[in-house]
This record gives structure tokens, sequence and C-alpha cells, in this order.
């Protein structure tokens, strides 16, 4: 029997106001085992629509739009996109959940976010599976990624919105209903037709103006001190292989390459998810 997602939301702060985050869960919403997913720079929390139901099993798995994605608000000041404000809104996320341990699957920015939870004194955070990101991002994938977000393109339709993101999105071998089930939840159609990305293009603004270099995130690393699972798309550039042989001299570190992928690995084939279970509830 398929596990039944619910959707729900919480009203958090910013600094220059109130925003809603919206979210989806799956499994028992008594479980006292929580798994909070959390998605990458453009997508949404649909994108674990696969691994969360094959893990609500044991887990009751929480997954949110980041604010200025998916379903949630937008920021009325762009330059408030920054990691202390997700920070701050998954602080009030595991509050409402009245969870005193989590365990945190985040893709990318997602993972980012859970690497700086995890390094904080009294976190809450318990095993830490970050998808396709590590304790450097390079100058060269910030630029390939900066070439797109931004930019507010128009699609005649969901298919031709799909085939643009399919160009960008190095996600490895999904199946068509895949694509789509991923297209249709980051499209919306505008009043006048046309199909649009979902997530606010604003988002990028914060990199405006700054040169780009390598981002050390070193610090929030070596302060990590439960169990992280990284995975590594095998020709991924964000995650470079030299940076994953670094993470892995910490204690408590495992490693899994996914073939035939770039960044990131969508988590949207069995073998895939059982490496994540295997680890969290191994």
């Amino acid at each position: 029997m398929t596990p039944l997602m619910r959707e729900d939301s919480i009203l958090c702060g910013d600094p220059h106001g109130f925003h809603r985050m919206r979210y989806v869960e799956w499994g028992d919403k008594a479980n006292p085992r929580v798994l909070i997913c959390v998605h990458g720079l453009t997508r949404n929390g649909r994108d674990f629509d696969y691994v969360a139901e094959r893990l609500a099993d044991a887990y009751r798995v929480v997954c949110p739009d980041i604010v200025g994605r998916g379903r949630s608000d937008w920021l009325r000041v762009k330059t408030d996109y920054t990691y202390p404000v997700y920070c701050t809104d998954m602080a009030a996320l595991i509050g409402k959940l009245g969870a005193d341990t989590v365990d945190w699957l985040g893709t990318s920015m997602g993972g980012i976010i859970g690497m700086i939870l995890a390094s904080l004194p009294g976190s809450p955070l318990r095993k830490l599976v970050l998808n396709d990101v590590g304790s450097v991002v390079p100058k060269s994938a910030q630029q390939r990624i900066l070439e797109y977000v931004g930019r507010e393109p128009t699609f005649d339709s969901l298919e031709a919105l799909e085939a643009a993101m399919r160009a960008v999105s190095p996600f490895g071998e999904l199946a068509p209903e895949q694509w789509r089930h991923l297209a249709l939840h980051c499209a919306k159609e505008d009043e006048n037709g046309r199909w649009r990305f979902r997530y606010d293009p604003a988002i990028g603004d914060v990199f405006k103006g700054h040169p780009i270099v390598d981002v050390d995130l070193r610090s929030y690393w070596n302060q990590v001190r439960g169990p992280v699972l990284v995975l590594r798309g095998e020709h991924s550039d964000l995650l470079t292989a030299d940076n994953l042989a670094e993470m892995q001299a910490r204690p408590h570190t495992e490693a899994h390459v996914v073939e035939n992928c770039g960044h990131p690995p969508m988590l949207m084939d069995d073998a895939q998810v059982m490496v994540v279970r295997r680890f969290l509830l191994g």
C-alpha cells in the first residue's frame, strides 16, 4: 500500500517580515523517527517523492519547499535569500514537528543547510546524508549553475519546459515519467498560458556583484560530529573526487558514488534509495 502524502505549512520570520514555508510529509505523524529531506538551489520538496514513499514505513518523512521555491512564499527583499534565513526556517520546522532529534537528507543546497545545522552546538541532527555536495563548492560548478539561475524563460508548453530542464540537468538515467514528475512540480502556468519555472528568479541575486570563488565550507564540516553518508554523482562537477576523498578522512564518514550521473543523483531508483536506507537504519 502506497503511503499517503500530506501537505502543511509553517509561518516563518525573516529580516523584513514573515513568509509561509510549505512542505509535504509521509508516514506516521506520530512516529518519533523523523527524516527531513531538503532540495537543491532551484528545486522543491516533491523531488523526494520516490525516496519518501520507500522510507515512510520507518520514518515520518518531511520535505519542505525552501522559501522562494516550490509552493512556498517568495521573499520581499531578495538579498534575504541566504543560509541564515534558510537555517532559521529549518529550526522553526523542527520545532513544529516536535522532534528531539532528526535525520537529514540534503541535496546540494539542502546538504549545505544540513551541514551548517549539524555543526552547531546542541544540534538535533543525528545522521546526515549529503547528496552531491561537500566541504568545498568549486568555482566552476557555481559558474555553470549561474548561467541559468536568475533568468526568466517562458515556454509554450510543459513539454518545452521539461526539454529545457533536461538540457541543463545531468541527473542521470531517469524514466520519462520521472522527468515529467520533476518538470511538473517545478513548473507553473501563468495567466497568459505560458509555462515558467516555479522558483523566484531573484534567488540568484545574492551572487551578483561578487567575484565567484571556491566556497570553503570546511569550518562547518569539521564541526559535524554525527555519522555522515556522502553521495557523489560519478561525473559531478560540484563534488569532486578529490574533495570526497578528503572528506572521508573524517571519522564516521561513508561514501557512495552513483555511476552514470552528474550533479546530483535524484534518488529515484531502488539501488540509490537502498544505499540511503541502509545508512539511516543500520
